[in-house]
């Protein structure tokens, strides 16, 4: 059997907020109901779901609560953050081998009003990769931020920036973006570069407005053949080019031993692939949707996959060379481990963003890094 063309049918969420009121199960439903509707599909036409190891939502208890049949495919991706491109690998890879037909992927979380990742690590049962942590948690080093921060002090180092300079004008892009989408957090509210200087510190050199937020809600998106999505309502986004990628000695936010803290290896491995699977290069992006936990990682994403020069990245964003987060990112959207960020793709790639890059038909999405991460290559359909 010949290999399908993947591509993305439908997209579907929750509102982003801060104390959604229900159960993770529900607001899984609610953005799966919601994508499907979009897609023009009913929950019958499902046979295929996916989603990350950290949800709380089993593929087959969201299938059961949705009133799904029979399902041929059901997978789900490590990793946190680093998931989110991968369940699209993951869903077109069962697509284009006739593993099913039509697949969803998901992601559903209270991560403000419940488990909130930024309260760091307090109970972790015994595992191989959690090893790891017990060479850092005793100086401190507890949280995310804290992890982040000391990658992002060798980079202010290695290239003499200050963090301002650096850091601030990925802050303020992605609130410039949030402020002009109805559906961001922060709509209607952005921010310069003196507010971004003047929010308090969380873990030296991040500040406040350099981490991104914690979020309850729901994302999901349809993936299923070109063909079959051709006669479907919505413009489908074609998945060009998928990738996973881990570097050598990766550990999960805490790799300092690697050598180069100022890169991202795990970046590099991803970009290799979706460049030469795609055919395209980094000039040919008409926006870039960058995982933006933290606004140091943009910066060292932006280098990996070969947008800018080592440490030229804080001046590539103040630029304005290159479209990026247009919906606001995590930073201004919402926190949903990357999965808005995939359907804000979709929407670019549909014309409907309300902060549309006119023309736009072939956007880079990246998934959570210093983690084992993932990236998309989507294009319009002709």
């Amino acid at each position: 059997m010949s290999a399908r063309v993947a591509a993305i049918a439908g997209i579907g969420a929750t509102e982003f907020s801060k104390d959604s009121g229900r159960s993770e199960l529900r607001l899984a439903v609610e953005a799966v109901r919601a994508a499907l509707d979009d897609a023009g599909l009913t929950p019958a036409d499902v046979d295929g779901m996916v989603t990350f190891t950290m949800d709380t939502n089993p593929e087959i208890t969201v299938a059961q609560a949705c009133g799904m049949g029979e399902l041929s495919f059901f997978s789900r991706v490590h990793y946190g953050g680093g998931a989110a491109c991968a369940t699209v690998q993951q869903a077109a890879l069962a697509v284009a081998a006739g593993a099913a037909e039509v697949v969803v992927c998901y992601r559903a979380f209270n991560e403000r009003s419940g488990r909130r990742f930024g309260s760091g690590v307090r109970h972790r049962e015994p595992s191989a990769e959690g090893v790891a942590l017990g060479w850092v948690m005793p100086y401190g080093l507890l949280t995310p931020a804290s992890w982040v921060a000391m990658a992002a002090q060798r980079y202010l180092h290695t290239y003499g920036l200050t963090p301002q300079e650096a850091f601030g004008p990925v802050a303020v892009t992605a609130r410039r973006h949030a402020a002009t989408n109805p559906a961001a957090y922060f709509h209607g509210r952005p921010i310069t570069l003196a507010d971004h200087a003047a929010s308090r510190w969380i873990a030296e050199p991040l500040r406040l407005l350099d981490c991104c937020q914690e979020t309850d809600g729901g994302q999901a998106l349809v993936v299923t053949t070109l063909e079959r999505a051709r006669d479907l309502p919505r413009p489908p986004a074609v998945v060009t080019a998928a990738a996973q990628g881990a570097g050598r000695g990766q550990e999960q936010m805490t790799g300092f031993h690697r050598g180069d803290l100022t890169a991202l290896p795990e970046s590099a491995v991803v970009a290799r692939q979706l460049w030469r699977t795609s055919g395209l290069g980094p000039a040919d992006i008409d926006v870039g949707i960058v995982y933006d936990h933290f606004t140091p990682f943009v910066l060292m994403q932006l280098e990996a996959y070969g947008f800018c020069g080592p440490g030229e990245a804080a001046g590539f964003v103040a630029a304005d060379r290159l479209p990026l987060n247009t919906h606001g990112g995590q930073l201004g959207e919402a926190y949903l481990h990357g999965m808005n960020g995939i359907a804000e793709a979709v929407r670019q790639m549909r014309g409907t963003s309300p902060n549309q890059v006119p023309g736009a038909a072939r956007a880079l999405v990246t998934a959570g890094t210093g983690v084992p991460t993932s990236g998309l290559v989507l294009t319009a359909d002709g």
